[in-house]
């Protein structure tokens, strides 16, 4: 199961990051853990180098159960984590901090889906585009 973007997916990342498209974000972190320890031990540091690069944490809970989807679609935890933009996420992943808490987190997850949506300015949880809450 993957843990970590694939080259193609890097390549869009950046491709949006420092253009005329870049802007606030919101990643959508659905974990599944192998070991919760190590990925603490990522999570502290991620959670220190977020907040030097502008982001913060919306909102987490202990997920529940699957009500649509298969065994392969069970996760332990979401997270909705607003960044101001593509690059300061960039920044995130490859600060030298980061990177040598990288083998925690692969360590610690056995699965792990990210999602970018698009986000206000200022980090909220509401609904966006007209959509229903």
């Amino acid at each position: 199961m993957a843990v970590e973007p694939d080259h193609e997916q890097i390549a869009e990342l950046t491709a949006i990051a420092g253009s005329g498209d870049d802007g606030p974000l919101v990643m959508l972190n659905l974990n599944r853990y192998r070991d919760r320890e190590a990925y603490g031990r990522y999570g502290e540091v991620a959670l220190r180098v977020l907040q030097k690069v502008g982001g913060r944490i919306l909102w987490y809970t202990q997920a529940g159960s699957t009500v649509v989807g298969g065994v392969d679609e069970e996760y332990d935890e979401v997270i909705a984590v607003w960044y101001p933009s593509a690059q300061a996420f960039l920044d995130l992943a490859l600060d030298p901090e980061t990177q040598d808490a990288r083998a925690h987190r692969i360590e610690g997850l056995e699965r792990a889906t990210l999602i970018r949506c698009d986000a206000a300015a200022e980090p909220v949880l509401a609904a966006g585009n007209g959509a229903p809450a």
